[in-house]
Formats: structure tokens, C-alpha cells, sequence
């Protein structure tokens, strides 16, 4: 019985190293960006992006509790962590990190050399320059969100081998997205990150140049989200109905961010933060189907 919980505590800060939850909702991003480019799936590309995918956000974010293993200690929210608690050592977390660094890329390459490319430059950005940049500028929010944006176009990438439009595409309306996200985030944990010494709020602060920047950012994903229904972005389009769904998926996101620019609460925040989750999740799922249904 004892040998069983230990393994079980294993897997599991593995599982919080790695945030296997995070991970899995990049792998799915990429899925879905291959399924978008590709007419004939290759299981192969799939099971290879999907590995490689977590082995690439798994690998960041392992640096990332390495590099913040001091003001992780100081969150609730991060506080019981593997490497704050000791359960994991800096080595250990460190020969993690780069084991699944190399891996990641050595599968990422099997699929083809962009891909692995945009691999690299994500855990390169993540690690070198938004983590660092965290407790120095909120400028770390637009720094991050472009590895963050990376995953919906890297299958893209998997599936043609090509960067062009429409992975220029994709990347863009991940990009928007992370700005109401992270703020909303920020918003929520202002305090918690203030003890630890960041401050990923636009302003420095919580209030209303904040929120209406959140609004604005909102409004720009909005556009983008929406845009490839003009048929301007080469192969990749939406349908109209599909297009009028998701408009509406960001209304009720714009909703919220409204309500947060009025109340300044950190209720619609968080509403604001759920719902930015079900809105990235739910796009990627239309445009996917909208695609099958041309």
C-alpha cells in the first residue's frame, strides 16, 4: 500500500511540475490546428504533435516553477507546489525540464523542421524572456502571449509544413485571446502576485484603464476571431452561421468584461475568466467542424 501512494505522489507532482491540465488544453489547441490544415488525418502526426506538444509545454513550465521556485513559495495558490515544498529538487526538476525539452523537439522534428522550430522558439520566449521579465513589467503579458498563441498554428504547421496566412491567422486570434484571459487572472490574484513581487496588470493596477483595456483587447479577438468568414486568409475560412456563433461566444465574453469595467469586482473577473476558457475551447471545436462542413 505505502509503495502504491508514493508512486501515486510521484505521477502526481510530475502531473503539477509538468500542469498536466495546461498541457492537455495546448496539445488539444494543435490538434485541432492540424485538423484544420490537413484533408486526410495521419494518426502517426497526430500521436507524434500530441507527444511532442506535451513534451514542449510540460518542459516550460517545469523551467518556469524552477526559475519562480521563490515567489511560488510565497502564493497559496502556488505554495504546495513540487519544488517549493522540496517533493522535487532544482536538479531533478532541471534534468525533467530538459529531458522533455529534447524529447519534445527530437519528436516535433520527426514531423517536420517548422514545427520543431516553433517548438524551440516557444520554450525559448516562455523561459528567457516572459518568466524573467514577470516581476520587472506587466509588459511580460504581451511577451507571453506569443508563445502562448503558438500551439492553435503550430499543428498547422504539423499538418503543411508551411507558415503562411493561415497560421498567421490562428497564432493571431490566440494572441488577442490571452490578454482578457491573463488579465482577468490578474485581476483575480492581484494581491497574491503583488506579495510575490509581480504585477501582471496593464496598468500596475486593478481599475478602470485596466478593464477597459481588457474590454478593448476583447473587442480585437472578437474581430480576428471572426474574420477568416470574408474569406481573405487563403484556405482556411468559416462559414457564416459558424462565424455568427462564435461572434456570439464573444459577446458573452464582452459581457463580462463590461460588467468588470462597471462593478470592478473580482466575481466577474473570474466569470470573465471561465468564460474566456470556454471561448478559446469552443472556437477551436467550431472551426474544426465548420471545416468538414465546406
Amino acid at each position: 500500500m505505502e509503495a502504491v501512494a508514493i508512486k501515486h505522489n510521484v505521477i502526481g507532482d510530475l502531473k503539477e511540475l509538468t500542469k498536466f491540465g495546461l498541457s492537455l488544453s495546448v496539445v488539444f489547441s494543435s490538434i485541432a490546428g492540424y485538423l484544420l490544415a490537413v484533408d486526410v488525418v495521419s494518426f502517426k502526426t497526430v500521436v507524434l504533435l500530441s507527444i511532442g506538444g506535451y513534451c514542449m509545454v510540460g518542459a516550460s513550465n517545469a523551467f518556469n516553477q524552477i526559475i519562480e521556485r521563490v515567489p511560488d513559495a510565497v502564493m497559496k495558490r502556488t505554495m504546495d507546489r513540487p519544488i517549493p515544498t522540496g517533493r522535487i529538487s532544482v536538479n531533478t526538476a532541471m534534468i525533467i525540464a530538459v529531458g522533455l525539452t529534447i524529447t519534445g523537439l527530437v519528436i516535433l522534428y520527426n514531423i517536420n523542421e517548422k514545427t520543431a522550430l516553433f517548438g524551440a522558439i516557444s520554450i525559448f520566449l516562455y523561459t528567457s524572456a516572459y518568466t524573467p521579465l514577470k516581476p520587472v513589467t506587466p509588459l511580460s503579458v504581451f511577451v507571453g502571449a506569443i508563445p502562448g498563441a503558438i500551439p492553435f498554428m503550430l499543428g498547422w504547421v504539423a499538418g503543411t509544413g508551411q507558415f503562411g496566412i493561415e497560421a498567421g491567422m490562428l497564432f493571431m486570434i490566440q494572441f488577442f485571446w490571452q490578454f482578457p484571459h491573463f488579465w482577468a487572472i490578474g485581476w483575480l490574484q492581484f494581491d497574491e502576485y503583488k506579495k510575490a513581487g509581480f504585477n501582471m496588470m496593464p496598468t500596475g493596477e486593478k481599475n478602470k484603464k485596466a478593464s477597459r483595456l481588457i474590454l478593448i483587447y476583447t473587442v480585437f479577438m472578437l474581430i480576428v476571431s471572426i474574420f477568416p468568414v470574408f474569406r481573405y486568409t487563403g484556405s482556411l475560412y468559416l462559414l457564416p452561421v459558424s462565424a455568427i456563433v462564435i461572434f456570439g461566444l464573444g459577446l458573452v465574453m464582452l459581457y463580462f468584461g463590461v460588467k468588470l469595467h462597471k462593478e470592478q469586482s473580482d466575481i466577474m473577473a473570474r466569470k470573465l475568466m471561465l468564460s474566456s476558457v470556454l471561448y478559446i475551447t469552443l472556437i477551436q471545436i467550431i472551426f474544426v467542424i465548420d471545416k468538414f462542413l465546406h
